[in-house]
């Protein structure tokens, strides 16, 4: 089932691939959510979160999203692929825990590439420079991510460079939407991220209103489309106070873009927390 998905009407700018998973492979049980390491049918090795974890499936859009926002800004992301779970991948597999997990989790996941032999990051071994260290706290208050702590940093260097992962912890206003009304949207967009105080890379991070000034205008609403365009339908269906998933769609679109616009109160307040 190897194939490229587009955006349908929000452009078709951006491809994301779809594989099917051929192999539960091992479960990765330094999360909660019960990650695992699986094979597809293009050869390739995948860390694929499930659907039916945790969260569901709006944790799989906050990694879309998050990720390919990453991407946009050069930041380094494993590629991201959308992957289609049999139902019958799990009739083998003795562990009840899983086999409920791979049961409830039929149709599309999401998928990224493994990378093998990569290495947990260490802020007191390889200090990250101030630009980068900048550009990720950015990023990271911009999606609203509360998962870069030292406790768990979601870091991993490869190829002695740093790589991003695990956004499933981002954008979480969509847990509880605000009122499409304009004005709670407009404020719930401008709150300042509270998270960066607890952020493994602030002490590093010594140029936010450099990276502020250089990545914003990056994510252009056009951008923001096309990002948003990549999440499949099925994740979006019957979300409550939406009539159709182009409606979920132009909400994220709107959310987005309202926190990029200037004056950015929460880059303000950023700037602050990092003096």
């Amino acid at each position: 089932m190897r194939q490229w998905r587009g955006t349908s009407t929000y452009g078709i700018s951006d491809l994301i691939r779809t594989v099917t998973a051929t192999r539960y492979v091992t479960p990765l049980r330094e999360g909660g959510s019960l990650p695992a390491i699986v094979e597809a049918d293009d050869l390739g090795t995948y860390v694929l979160k499930f659907r039916g974890a945790g969260q569901g499936r709006k944790a799989l859009v906050a990694e879309l999203v998050a990720g390919e926002i990453a991407r946009r800004l050069d930041l380094l992301v494993p590629e991201i692929v959308l992957a289609y779970l049999a139902p019958e991948l799990g009739r083998s597999e003795p562990d009840p825990e899983i086999q409920d997990l791979l049961k409830r989790s039929p149709g599309l996941n999401l998928a990224l590439d493994y990378l093998p032999g990569s290495l947990g990051f260490d802020p007191l071994v390889e200090p990250p420079g101030s630009d980068l260290a900048s550009r990720i706290v950015w990023f990271d208050a911009l999606v609203t991510n509360v998962d870069r702590t030292p406790r768990n940093t979601n870091l991993l260097i490869w190829h002695k460079r740093l790589w991003l992962i695990d956004h499933g912890a981002s954008l979480y206003f969509h847990h509880n939407w605000p009122a499409r009304d304009g004005t709670a949207l407009e404020a719930a967009s401008q709150r300042p991220f509270a998270a960066a105080r607890d952020h493994v890379l602030l002490p590093f991070a010594r140029s936010i209103p450099q990276a502020d000034a250089a990545l914003a205008p990056r994510l252009a609403p056009g951008v923001l489309r096309d990002v948003v365009g990549l999440i499949p339908d099925e994740w979006l269906a019957d979300e409550p106070g939406f009539a159709s998933a182009e409606e979920v769609r132009s909400a994220y679109v709107a959310y987005l873009g309202s926190r990029l616009r200037e004056p950015r109160a929460w880059a303000k307040a950023l700037e602050e927390v990092a003096r």
